[in-house]
């Protein structure tokens, strides 16, 4: 496998196999490694999700939860130890949901991964390529997180697109 670049960034559709891409690409690199999660379970359907998510790692993933402050948990997670962050699109999500300053959270965390010690994987929705959402706040989310992608991608050493569990190599 090559090196893991500084940052990645795994985008994909739903169960398109984005979480297990984003796995392998850091297990890959010597254990431990830190998996940043931002789900959280606001109902039963999700606490499945998570619960399987959690099932399929290893000991050697350090689990840090961050719904919201995602950039202070790329600061804080541990020098030298590959990270996953899974998913932009929940987080960008919760600080919608919460009311919080999206531009603000998406600058700090560019640059809180730009000043990470160890690669960063980011893997996030593709969410742009359906019908033009109904509703104003639909709207809003997919053309945050677009811009949220288009931000990361350029900033990103390697940027994989997942068809069918199938990765794209797109940069």
């Amino acid at each position: 496998m090559q090196d893991l670049p500084h940052l990645t960034l795994v985008l994909g559709g739903a169960r398109s196999g984005k979480s297990r891409h984003a796995e392998a690409l850091v297990e890959a690199l010597p254990a431990p490694w830190t998996y940043i999660a931002t789900a959280q379970a606001w109902d039963d359907e999700m606490a499945v999700r998570i619960a399987e998510h959690r099932l399929r790692r290893s000991a050697d993933w350090i689990t840090v939860d961050a719904p919201l402050d995602l950039a202070d948990a790329i600061r804080g997670a541990p020098r030298a130890r590959p990270m996953l962050v899974d998913c932009l699109t929940l987080w960008l999500t919760n600080l919608m949901l919460a009311e919080r300053d999206t531009l603000a959270a998406c600058d700090d965390l560019i640059a809180a991964c730009a000043a990470a010690a160890s690669p960063v994987v980011l893997v996030s929705n593709e969410v742009g390529l359906g019908i033009v959402p109904d509703n104003a706040l639909a709207r809003r989310f997919r053309d945050e997180s677009g811009r949220l992608h288009q931000r990361l991608a350029a900033r990103a050493g390697r940027v994989v697109f997942m068809v069918a569990g199938l990765p794209m190599q797109v940069k």
